[in-house]
């Protein structure tokens, strides 16, 4: 039985030094690959292509994690702009969120990371809070803080205590976007984690970055989601 293959979303640096060669770039950071592949997985990134293209890519592979980066532009949730808020990265939102409503469209098992959890909400109708304090200890440094699982979803069954996780975001999630239900809180109350509740449908958005952690469990359900859906009738 061949390894799910998990696609991974990327963001184009515009200006990346390869020795002599000062180009444009597709990346995501290593750690995203590295956890598909010790949750049992094999990994492929999926650069920015044309949105209409979305669900030509995701054929290829069985399931999706949109990674973290930037801030999503309010405009795809009909927000005025914070002045707090980053710059738009237009190319990106537009190819995420097709690949989102892709996956969803083919019931396909999806993991929101950050900036991917967020845009899941998005997706489905959600709004964020584009500023809150006090979830980065130090600017430009990852921190560290408890979140709670709620009873009764699939987080909860996968992580059923409190556990501390990495974490740099300034944004979360506001108005839960449809069907989604709320599947952990930081201390603060602030939304840690939003899931599809279909027990058919593997569906989940975290706030924290599980790449740069040793706890597989998150990842290693998307797998075995994705290997369920490869087995042979």
């Amino acid at each position: 039985m061949p390894r799910p293959l998990i696609g991974i979303s990327t963001y184009v640096e515009e200006s990346t030094r390869f020795g002599v060669w000062d180009l444009p770039a597709a990346l995501a950071p290593a750690g995203y690959h590295e956890l598909v592949q010790a949750a049992g997985g094999a990994a492929v990134l999926l650069p920015p292509d044309e949105p209409g293209r979305a669900a030509e890519v995701l054929s290829r592979v069985d399931g999706l994690v949109i990674a973290g980066g930037p801030d999503v532009d309010p405009v795809h949730y009909g927000a005025a702009r914070d002045p707090r808020t980053g710059a738009a990265a237009t190319v990106r939102d537009h190819w995420e969120l097709a690949l989102i409503n892709a996956a969803l469209e083919a019931r396909m098992p999806l993991l929101g990371i950050c900036r991917g959890m967020q845009a899941l909400n998005v997706a489905l109708g959600g709004t964020l809070h584009q500023h809150i304090d006090g979830h980065v200890d130090t600017p430009g440094v990852m921190s560290w803080h408890p979140v709670r699982p709620v009873p009764g979803t699939r987080y909860a069954r996968l992580v059923p205590e409190e556990a501390q996780v990495p974490t740099y975001h300034h944004q979360a999630v506001d108005r839960v976007g449809r069907d989604l239900v709320v599947s952990a809180h930081a201390l603060d109350g602030t939304v840690e984690a939003v899931e599809l509740p279909d027990p058919d449908r593997w569906v989940l958005g975290v706030q924290w970055h599980p790449e740069r952690d040793k706890d597989t469990r998150v990842m290693a359900s998307l797998i075995e989601a994705c290997a369920y859906t490869l087995t042979p009738a």
